[in-house]
């Protein structure tokens, strides 16, 4: 709880704990990598930087290079946490493998269906979880904030199965 909640604009952060770094950003992968690469690279722990009390890991000098000149611009939405969750405020842990790239912003998923549900309806899955991240999640305690949604859930919540189910009749749909 303390890695996700630094006491900065980065609050809150899907950052994990190490005991050599307190607030380690997407489990040390490479943000720049995302865009740069278009894939999913680990960072190296002797190329890094901190930024607003998170550290990240870069792959190589010119990544690294790179997010010092804009960290603004590699930051992914969300600080990171699980999109789809995100459309119903609910800031979850998302898997640095799991990713996809949409109109120059990066979006990270908990799991693959999380983010083929994500994919069924995307425009209104970002505008949403983007009112949500603005007007709830953004400053505010990720722990409290999880709690918070989980009990008081919003209108268009779905459970992961129900979203499961949404993802196989589309499939079944199409093919």
């Amino acid at each position: 709880m303390v890695a996700q909640n630094p006491s900065s604009a980065m609050q809150p952060v899907n950052a994990v704990y190490r005991v050599d770094e307190p607030r380690l950003m997407l489990q040390g992968y490479d943000l720049v990598a995302y865009f740069s690469a278009r894939q999913a690279l680990a960072g190296r722990s002797e190329l890094r930087v901190e930024h607003e009390q998170v550290t990240y890991l870069f792959a190589s000098q010119a990544n690294l290079d790179l997010f010092k000149q804009d960290p603004r611009k590699y930051q992914p939405a969300y600080h990171g946490y699980d999109a789809m969750r995100m459309v119903f405020a609910i800031p979850e842990r998302a898997d640095p493998l799991q990713w996809q790239l949409v109109e120059g912003r990066l979006f990270f998923f908990a799991d693959a269906a999380s983010l083929a549900a994500f994919d069924l309806n995307r425009a209104a899955n970002i505008a949403q979880a983007d009112r949500y991240w603005a007007d709830e999640v953004l400053g505010h305690s990720s722990e409290w904030q999880r709690t918070r949604r989980l009990v008081d859930t919003v209108p268009q919540y779905k459970s992961r199965d129900e979203l499961a189910r949404e993802v196989a009749a589309a499939k079944a749909k199409a093919g």
